[in-house]
């Protein structure tokens, strides 16, 4: 049976359930070394430099928020879905390009991608063309998951009490 689109429908940012809590995602193309990365990672503080919640979904629709703090090591993955991203705060570097509030950019299907979070980390808006997507993490060594162990390693300690780009901007 099909879910039905709702012709109209208010969400609010404070019942968004986390990511941990749905099952919009699922992991896919796990191998042991990935999977192993994966522990490595969660087991080096992954879960303290970053936030991801729901905010919503319906059929062939969802829309994310996404709060990733200062030098988040985020691993280079894809999506089975096509993917809009807008920053509300913050900003992040993606390849040589620098981008901030209001700034932008499109990820197309299963075309891999990766950024780092600035100095403030970025809070994003992640629009999907799916109300389910896959994750596919790229790095199937185990030197790729050393580097993101590392990194969650040297960016973690100033994470302690980071608060988010908006709150930050809310108090200037």
């Amino acid at each position: 049976m099909t879910a039905k689109k709702p012709s109209f429908e208010v969400y609010r940012a404070a019942d968004a359930p986390p990511y941990s809590e749905t099952s919009c995602m699922e992991y896919s193309g796990i191998t042991p070394v990935i999977e192993d990365g994966i522990v490595r990672a969660t087991a080096e503080g992954a879960d303290d430099g970053n936030e991801v919640k729901l905010l919503f979904s319906m059929p062939g629709m969802s829309l994310t928020y996404a709060w990733f703090k200062s030098g988040f090591p985020l691993p280079l993955h894809s999506h089975n879905a096509d993917c809009l991203y807008y920053i509300i705060a913050g900003s992040l570097k993606l390849g040589t390009e620098e981008l901030g509030p209001g700034d932008g950019f499109y990820v197309g299907t299963d075309v891999p991608y990766t950024y780092k979070p600035g100095p403030e980390g970025v809070e994003v808006l992640e629009f999907r063309t799916a109300d389910a997507f896959d994750i596919r993490f790229k790095g199937n060594t185990t030197a790729f998951w050393d580097k993101i162990v590392d990194g969650l390693r040297k960016e973690k300690p100033g994470w302690a009490g980071q608060r988010k780009p908006t709150e930050l901007a809310g108090s200037k």
